[in-house]
């Protein structure tokens, strides 16, 4: 790899997705002297929203606080269909300038701290036709910590005997021919849900099969509150006030599955059964082994979900599979299910950081056996932030308590001449680790192992809430648990 030409930065900001668009902008308001550019592995912008193309991928969150606060969200419908946040997301880095700073094509391969030069130097590939070095004072891993190359492995028995076609939501065949097709849907999770209805409409027929099912709420994709404020109030105020609505009333919701999980079941249960068909039994399809908001709720907009079983062309059926044949799967139950399509949404696979090669001063870093910083920086690592949104509430939100927090760290360093920031653990022993995600999806429980830890005392706890994490990233200390260090380069 040759070191020419290289190109330093102030800030590198690693994927150009929510994250990172979220990032660029707030540097570049809070920091306007601060040279960044941001590296895109695939070839457009977007992140999740690039990548996923399956039919009718939407948010699983309101736009009201999904979307950018510096750009509101003007569209009517508040639960967005994945094309419409592509082009919001597009639009948002287009008309903010920050399409000019990112390159696409460019994936990061490694990343090597030099204590000497008190930068990053990063190895890039580019488009695949060449390395390249750049180099940093400040890198910002905004990829999330979804594997994109690689789904999570599931164990089918007998898939390979299959005759019809097996397909993967995270790589979704473009023009899959599903009309008047028998379609079997593995899984239960949040891509199961969205799309069985949608798949129902030119199917013959779709089954979720789930080995055990999750909690669904119906929610409305249109709020009548901000179309009734709106009569009234300037445009600004709307929603600024629906906004609030819905940064308060999730978190309360969310607190009151904790606290009170029996009286949540009793609430949850009572929801279903009012919205399903006399055909479809809410036991054993619809009663979670687990708690709500011990898993993430899945979303159906205007009960989309439910109104589909109404239409007989889909069901859901719980059980275990025995085999799949080369017709269908055939369940432990003796119960048979033809298909043509086997879809498995069986999850994502974790990885942080795109699997970059990160090191210092040559030696190379295992993340995994680091913690994080105020859920930002990586114990350990100068002058490195990585971006994790909330699990229990919109990705956004904590990307942009994170990107504030990082914004206010670089000022202070800036005005105190400070070269680098390195979170440090004075006394290891002294802090437990605990989970970082605080949900117990399977892809979660199977993925810890390859994300750093989270401690049960500040400032290595895990995301609270996002009120408390803006209120960390505005007023909070820099300095516990961060050693600093002014070096002459």
């Amino acid at each position: 790899m040759s070191d020419a030409p290289s190109t330093s930065f102030d800030v590198i900001i690693i994927g150009a997705g929510i994250s990172g668009i979220n990032t660029a902008y707030r540097l570049q308001t809070n920091l306007p002297s601060v040279s960044y550019t941001i590296l895109e592995a695939r070839d457009g912008i977007g992140g999740t929203w690039d990548l996923f193309r399956y039919p009718g991928i939407r948010s699983d969150s309101d736009l009201y606080t999904f979307a950018f606060p510096w750009r509101p969200w003007t569209k009517q419908k508040i639960i967005a269909s994945g094309e419409a946040l592509r082009d919001y997301i597009r639009e948002s880095a287009t008309v903010t300038g920050i399409d000019r700073h990112i390159q696409c094509g460019h994936k990061l391969v490694s990343a090597d701290w030099s204590s000497e030069q008190q930068a990053w130097r990063l190895g890039v590939d580019a488009d695949g036709a060449e390395m390249k070095v750049l180099w940093a004072r400040f890198v910002v891993l905004g990829t999330g910590y979804y594997d994109y190359a690689e789904a999570l492995p599931s164990h089918v028995p007998g898939i390979e005997r299959f005759e019809g076609q097996v397909v993967h939501p995270q790589f979704w065949p473009e023009g899959l021919d599903y009309e008047g097709k028998k379609v079997v849907v593995i899984g239960s999770g949040a891509t199961a849900v969205t799309l069985l209805p949608v798949l129902a409409e030119k199917a013959a027929h779709v089954t979720m099969l789930q080995r055990s099912p999750g909690y669904i709420v119906s929610v409305p994709s249109v709020d009548q509150s901000a179309q009734w404020l709106g009569r009234f109030l300037p445009a600004w105020l709307t929603y600024s006030l629906v906004r609030l609505k819905y940064l308060v009333l999730p978190t309360l919701f969310f607190k009151f599955c904790r606290r009170f999980p029996n009286a949540a079941r009793k609430m949850m249960r009572k929801g279903t059964v009012e919205q399903l068909p006399k055909h479809v039994p809410h036991d054993p399809n619809f009663e979670p082994k687990y708690n709500p908001w011990e898993q993430r709720l899945c979303v159906s907009p205007d009960g989309d979900f439910f109104k589909s079983l109404h239409t007989g062309k889909s069901d859901v059926v719980t059980g275990v599979i025995d085999t799949v044949t080369e017709t269908g799967i055939k369940l432990d139950s003796g119960r048979a299910l033809d298909a043509d399509i086997i879809i498995t949404a069986t999850g994502l696979k974790i990885q942080l950081a795109g699997g970059t090669h990160i090191a210092v001063d040559g030696a190379r870093v295992d993340v995994t056996e680091k913690f994080l910083w105020h859920n930002i920086m990586l114990q350990d690592l100068p002058n490195m932030a990585t971006i994790i949104g909330y699990t229990n509430a919109p990705w956004t939100l904590g990307a942009d308590s994170a990107a504030l927090h990082i914004c206010r760290l670089l000022k202070y360093m800036e005005a105190n001449n400070i070269t680098s920031a390195v979170p440090h653990m004075a006394d290891p022993s002294r802090v437990k680790a605990v989970p970082l995600l605080n949900l117990s999806s399977t892809y979660v429980e199977k993925g810890r192992g390859a994300m750093p830890k989270a401690g049960d005392t500040a400032p290595w706890k895990p995301r609270s809430t996002y009120f408390s994490d803006m209120w960390e990233a505005r007023f909070g200390s820099l300095s516990d648990g961060l050693q600093f260090s002014r070096v002459a380069v």
